[in-house]
Formats: structure tokens, C-alpha cells, sequence
């Protein structure tokens, strides 16, 4: 599973997920991708999900890019912990997506092929998807 090989901080703040995706929103590298319509935070273990079952559908055809990292960390506390005694240890790592993020890209396949492999990865993922492909995708 992707996770970072060292972090200049062990703990980050929450945050917000407000706006559009100002980065990564366009197709660069295939000529299909599955966008994201919904804010949300995505799991090394769905990106990883999502990234299986495109590769098992594909049966080692044409190239898979990923266009998203986690990156941040997600602490939880003990169960049956008192309140206090400060924040818990970073228990797995997050990628933080918001609508209009590429997700994943593929290319060196026809269309039906790649259209049906993102369909299966888009059922792994937490927000609602779009596939995309090349000539139709016009950025925000």
C-alpha cells in the first residue's frame, strides 16, 4: 500500500474539504480516467482496491497511472481510552480529494475495455465517479 516514506510532521490537523480541485483535474498521461464528483478522504487500502481490480480487468494490458498519493496521516486513540492524555498515533494514511481529481488514467486499451475496469475500481471508491476520456475532458 502507498504511504509516505518520512513525513516533515507524525500528526496533521483535519482540515476542510471545501472548492474544486484546482490541481491534478485534467487527463495527462492515457486517454481514459475516473474523476471525482464528491469531496472525500480516500484510503491507501481503496487506492490500492482500485488499482487491483483495474489490473485484474485490464489482464496486463496497456498502462495504469495513479494521480493521487496519500499523504496524510489519520490518528486514532485506543479504545476504551479516557478523554485527554493528548492525540493518538497515526493508525493509516489518506489521500484528501475534491471534485474534479483524476483518480486514476489508463492507456493502451480500447475504450469498452477501460470503461468497464474503471466502472469496477469506481465501485471501491467512497465518492461517486465519472469515466472520462480524452476527447471529451475540458479541465474545469
Amino acid at each position: 500500500m502507498l504511504s509516505p516514506v518520512r513525513t516533515r510532521f507524525r500528526k496533521q490537523h483535519r482540515g476542510r474539504m471545501g472548492g474544486v480541485s484546482a490541481r491534478g483535474n485534467r487527463i495527462c498521461f492515457g486517454g481514459f480516467a475516473l474523476k471525482a464528483l464528491e469531496p472525500a478522504w480516500i484510503t491507501s487500502r481503496q487506492i490500492e482496491a482500485g488499482r487491483r481490480a483495474i489490473t485484474r480487468h485490464a489482464r496486463r494490458g496497456g498502462k495504469i497511472w495513479i494521480r493521487l498519493f496519500p499523504d496524510k496521516p489519520i490518528t486514532m486513540r485506543p479504545a476504551e481510552t479516557r478523554m485527554g492524555s493528548g492525540k493518538g498515533s497515526p493508525e493509516y494514511w489518506v489521500s484528501v480529494v475534491k471534485p474534479g481529481r483524476i483518480l486514476y488514467e489508463m492507456g493502451g486499451v480500447p475504450e469498452n475495455i477501460a470503461g468497464a475496469a474503471m466502472r469496477i475500481a469506481a465501485y471501491k471508491m467512497p465518492v461517486r465517479t465519472q469515466f472520462l476520456t480524452r476527447k471529451e475532458d475540458v479541465g474545469p
